[in-house]
């Protein structure tokens, strides 16, 4: 079985559809895993919604989806992402309210847990440093725990002394998930952050136990045209062609 690994689309439907359009000439998957910010800084929430909803998968709720539907205060956010999440609110309809409102926080599936920020703290922890990562690991049961929310692509390992090792992610490169266990972070689909512009996602392959990164260039220009027209934070707009 293959399954797609994605993480914080956040309304970018023109990344969000080329990570379709790859995964189709890659032979497809069985299921989406979601982790989470279908929602929040982009232009086009509702139809990503609509178009996720289209296809067999699973999803966890992020911070930005909890937040556009009233769910989670807005104090902790910066002052752009808190504007564009009260943009985000707007266009929601009554369906794509009751579907993010349905979303859970963590998700058991097989041998995975699937989270948005971490283990530990589901919606908020960003999970980037090798020694928040040792601690979560006590705070799953699973063998393997997949996060978003960072952005970045990467596997945080326990190996057997207790320590925890940082594995980068590069595209195409395959990793095998065997006896230890892991956490795994497929990067952002619509808002990368680790100086690569292009969207960030992962194919899980359960035969041979192996997830692989795959990088996809898209029409930044064409979700930075829409946030513009629709007044967005002019920072969310830049960011996307440096990939920060």
């Amino acid at each position: 079985m293959r399954y797609a690994l994605l993480a914080d689309i956040h309304a970018n439907l023109a990344a969000f559809t080329a990570v379709l359009d790859d995964i189709e000439r890659r032979g497809g998957v069985e299921e989406f895993w979601c982790l989470g910010d279908i929602v929040g800084y982009g232009p086009d929430p509702s139809p990503c919604i609509e178009l996720l909803r289209k296809y067999k998968h699973v999803c966890v709720a992020g911070n930005h989806d909890l937040a556009a539907i009233g769910k989670l205060a807005l104090a902790s956010f910066n002052p752009d992402a808190a504007f564009a999440c009260r943009w985000t609110a707007k266009q929601l309809s009554p369906r794509d309210i009751e579907y993010l409102g349905s979303l859970p926080s963590v998700i058991e599936k097989d041998d995975f847990t699937m989270v948005h920020g971490s283990p530990r703290e589901p919606i908020w922890e960003y999970l980037i440093s090798k020694g928040s990562a040792k601690e979560n690991f006590a705070c799953f049961k699973t063998k393997f725990c997949l996060v978003g929310h960072s952005h970045v692509p990467f596997i945080f390992r326990q190996d057997e002394d207790g320590s925890c090792s940082f594995i980068s992610l590069s595209d195409s490169i395959g990793q095998v998930l065997g006896r230890r266990r892991m956490i795994v972070n497929p990067g952002g689909v619509g808002q990368p952050r680790d100086g690569d512009p292009r969207a960030s996602y992962a194919i899980y392959d359960s035969d041979s136990g192996v997830v692989r990164l795959y990088r996809v260039a898209y029409d930044i220009n064409a979700t930075q045209v829409k946030m513009v027209k629709n007044n967005l934070p002019m920072r969310l707009v830049v960011r996307l062609e440096h990939g920060l």
